[in-house]
């Protein structure tokens, strides 16, 4: 056995501690700048620019739960929301907002700590985990959104620890490392149902892995769907039983109906798609309580008359099926807007996001809300408008640019039988293709935080010379 094979064996052995000395100053950095923007945000904005427009939606089911006992919002059981992010949220603005917000970053900055953990569990190497998490401290999107009481951040929290259990297993064997894993990324789909297809993805991807493992090939998938599906179907028991609607969460109908086939009609028209005026045309407007969310009008009731007397099941069921049937009208278009969405969610600086937490009555965010500008066009308009804002958004830009660059390097340098890189790279493909179909005209940077960890670990390998080890 070679040297190095024995300092990589070394590293291996100590993969269950959950602290370095020389993680300090990555965690360090990582609450610094994350504390800074908070107070920079209450200062001059105030605790409730801390609030997104999903905010409200996340806050009254999770109260009523806490406080009455049921998951409801308007009187009628919550089916849009799942209950993770909402009691979360509930339980931690009980002192206020920004002790909401406070906890936020704290989970921000532990989430560095986790992709040092996943790291040394894909590559063996300390130093790449280390410089992952270095860069991780400073990703502009992960900082963002550490202060928005909004799901990211926690549901990033999960779901690295179910990565990091899954690389354990991959790397061990071990059985029980996976059914952690199941449930930690079960405990995320509550949180975000983004992540709801994601167990049955991770199934096939393990038994292609485990092809020649006969003992483990048909073991490992069912481990981890049996950890992660009952949990997910107690829920939609739940639904169905309360309302009639058997899905786990109505918002994939609600994107469908308002997003995509709204984007999708507006293309084949030839309009401008537009979220307040596609929405306003549906007979759906914001409600002034709650900016950015959306209300049926009585405009929309004396369009569809029955749905007055329709159960929420019934609503989605209708929602789901008209959608598709735009979908299956227009293939070619949803297809364009699918990849115009994912170049958005993958390209995005995410520098509006900073001038919105800093100067939320600032007209700059709204610049390009109009999803047909395309990203040359809005770049332009926003050069010529705010060239401050252009060149903060450059500078996001080259930043994000220069770690897809290593990225890509690390992917090469890394060994093609490191089973980790595969489930790096076929969770981050999981959550772009997911937000593509499901975002249809829109794209956000928020959309790719899940990706970001991989991203990082890759370009920490992409920095190190020489090839990386499998695992």
């Amino acid at each position: 056995m070679s040297n190095r094979t024995n300092v990589s064996a070394g590293n291996l052995n100590e993969s269950s501690r959950w602290w370095t000395p020389r993680l300090a100053g990555p965690l360090i950095a990582a609450a610094v700048i994350r504390v800074m923007l908070l107070v920079a945000v209450l200062a001059r904005s105030g605790a409730g620019t801390l609030c997104q427009g999903d905010t409200a939606s996340y806050l009254e089911p999770g109260r009523n739960l806490l406080f009455h006992g049921r998951f409801v919002a308007d009187g009628v059981p919550e089916i849009f929301r799942t209950p993770g992010y909402s009691i979360f949220l509930a339980i931690t603005s009980l002192a206020g907002l920004p002790a909401a917000a406070a906890i936020n970053v704290i989970l921000s900055v532990f989430s560095v700590l986790l992709v040092w953990r996943l790291g040394r569990a894909c590559f063996g190497v300390e130093r790449i985990a280390l410089v992952a998490a270095w860069i991780f401290a400073f990703e502009p999107v992960s900082v963002l959104y550490s202060v928005t009481l909004m799901s990211e951040t926690l549901f990033l929290v999960l779901f690295l620890l179910s990565l990091e259990r899954l690389a354990e297993f991959l790397r061990g064997h071990r059985l029980q490392a996976l059914a952690v894993a199941g449930l930690w990324l079960a405990a995320a789909t509550f949180v975000r149902p983004i992540s709801y297809y994601l167990p049955v993805a991770l199934a096939l991807g393990l038994f292609i892995a485990l092809a020649r493992e006969k003992g483990l090939r048909w073991k490992a998938p069912a481990v981890l769907l049996i950890s992660v599906m009952p949990w997910l179907a107690a829920w939609q028991i739940r639904n169905w039983v309360e309302t009639g609607y058997g899905g786990f969460s109505s918002v994939s109908e609600k994107n469908l109906y308002f997003w995509v086939a709204t984007g999708v009609t507006a293309q084949v028209e030839r309009r401008t798609f537009d979220i307040r005026t596609g929405l306003g045309n549906l007979g759906y407007f914001e409600n002034p309580d709650h900016p950015g969310q959306f209300d049926p009008s009585p405009a929309y009731f004396a369009r569809h008359p029955e749905q007055t007397e329709w159960s929420q099941g019934q609503e989605a069921t209708f929602m789901r099926s008209e959608a598709f049937r735009v979908i299956r009208g227009h293939p070619g278009v949803y297809l364009r807007l699918c990849f115009n969405s994912l170049l958005r969610t993958v390209f995005e600086p995410g520098a509006g996001v900073l001038e919105h937490l800093l100067h939320p009555n600032s007209p700059v965010h709204r610049i390009g809300f109009n999803a047909d500008n395309g990203l040359a066009r809005q770049a332009i308009l926003l050069a010529e408008t705010y060239p401050w804002i252009a060149a903060e958004k450059a500078f996001f830009g080259f930043m994000l640019m220069t770690l897809y660059v290593f990225a890509v390097r690390g992917v090469f340098r890394s060994s093609v039988h490191n089973s980790c890189l595969w489930l790096l790279l076929e969770t981050s493909f999981y959550f772009l293709a997911v937000a593509a179909a499901g975002a249809g005209p829109l794209g956000e940077a928020r959309f790719r935080l899940p990706v970001m960890p991989a991203v990082c670990l890759l370009a920490a390998a992409g920095f190190r010379r020489g090839k990386t080890n499998a695992r």
